[in-house]
């Protein structure tokens, strides 16, 4: 199973969290055979400009959310880029899985 990685922008748990920052940022590797769909995602956009996120991330920054399908379950997770840059991303991965 080839993965990518990607970084995710998450919400901390309400039982963790230790510090006053309540979203981080964590790798996250998704394997491109399992995700469904690709969208912009505005609202976390919006949260960097109300400075909700963390610091250090750029003001210029795009965010992608992925859905993802696991057999039975689906989930959705935000990450760092645009959808045409994750859609780069994945497709790359998805080209090596098909060459061998």
């Amino acid at each position: 199973m080839a993965t990518v990685k990607l970084v995710e922008i998450y919400k901390q748990n309400k039982f963790t969290n230790t510090d006053s920052e309540q979203y981080q940022v964590r790798p996250v590797y998704v394997n491109p055979e399992y995700v469904i769909c690709l969208r912009e995602d505005m609202k976390t956009l919006k949260m960097l400009s109300e400075g909700l996120l963390p610091v250090g991330l750029d003001s210029r920054q795009e965010f992608t959310r992925i859905h993802i399908s696991g057999g039975q379950n689906t989930f959705d997770i935000t990450v760092v880029g645009s959808p045409e840059s994750v859609e780069e991303t994945l497709a790359r991965h998805r080209s090596r899985l098909l060459k061998g």
